[in-house]
């Protein structure tokens, strides 16, 4: 079961595009939401 859990939450999570992210993936978004953060 962990096994799946991991799966999804690695791999298939981190690579979906969120329409809450403006169909970025996770990792984009952070990275551009740290360099805003940044710059700021």
């Amino acid at each position: 079961m962990f096994q799946v859990h991991g799966l999804i939450e690695i791999f298939y999570n981190r690579q979906r595009r969120h329409s809450r992210l403006g169909y970025e993936t996770p990792a984009v978004f952070a990275h551009k939401f740290n360099r805003q953060q940044a710059a700021a």
